[in-house]
């Protein structure tokens, strides 16, 4: 696991997209793992504005999202199909039958979630997945407790989750109450996991799945067993990281 501190938000997106960027121009048929919620708008708008400034070519991407909300048809407002359409699909030369979002319609789950999975599998696997952090230490959907060797899945959500997400619904009432999600053994068994995490309210999590045990608890915690994770965030959340003066040197000294 590595840990990179940067001094902003803008400044950790810039490191990701340029992670990202890297990454496409090497393996134009990238398979990219996505995410929502405000954490990643940054990390899309840098790689919108690469793609029309400097020709970043998204033509032959596949993408995943991690999670849907279940009941929620794509075009509603909150889901995460739209948002991802509103916020980065329409913006870039990707391919729509490229891009894959769990059907939160879906009329038969334990099939969809398989069928999921093994798509995943067709393609190659993930080459890069791009993760927010809850402040219980959700990955994706997984919630405390979520087995780590689990898969993509119906899930539960926490109330705490719950009240976080809110502000995407009109009420509390309005969100729903499961969703489906990939699962950690997913997320694990991608090659690369870019983490971001911004300002001082994330920084008691990302210490705990940086420098705390591994546990089910932190679901986000599994990611030190990842062989190529890697935490960018900004100076707020890295506020409580024990070892901070050893990830700055080895920032530093790391020729990459």
């Amino acid at each position: 696991m590595e840990v990179i501190v940067q001094p902003t938000p803008p400044d950790a997106a810039r490191m990701a997209a340029t992670l990202v960027a890297k990454a496409i121009r090497r393996k134009p048929n990238l398979v990219l793992g996505l995410a929502t919620g405000s954490t990643p708008l940054m990390l899309y708008g840098e790689l919108i504005r690469m793609h029309r400034e400097e020709g970043l070519d998204f033509h032959h991407v596949t993408t995943f999202n991690l999670d849907e909300y279940l009941g929620l048809p794509p075009n509603h407002p909150a889901s995460y199909r739209r948002f991802m359409q509103e916020n980065f699909f329409s913006h870039i030369n990707l391919s729509p039958q490229r891009t894959f979002v769990p059907d939160g319609m879906t009329q038969d789950i334990h099939r969809h979630c398989h069928e999921y999975e093994d798509l995943i599998v067709s393609c190659g696997g993930i080459d890069i997945q791009i993760l927010g952090i809850g402040s219980d230490g959700h990955i994706g959907f997984n919630e405390p407790t979520s087995s780590l060797a689990s898969r993509t899945r119906e899930k539960a959500l926490t109330e705490q989750t719950r009240r976080d997400n809110a502000r995407f619904f009109a009420t509390l009432d309005e969100v729903p109450h499961n969703c489906l999600t990939m699962g950690i053994g997913t997320i694990l068994a991608s090659h690369q996991c870019l983490l971001l995490a911004f300002g001082p309210k994330k920084a008691d999590v990302v210490a705990a799945a940086v420098e705390g045990p591994v546990t089910s608890m932190v679901p986000a915690s599994a990611l030190q067993f990842h062989a190529d994770a890697k935490f960018i965030v900004d100076e707020p959340a890295a506020a409580k990281l024990k070892l901070r003066a050893y990830y700055d040197y080895v920032l530093a000294h790391n020729p990459g």
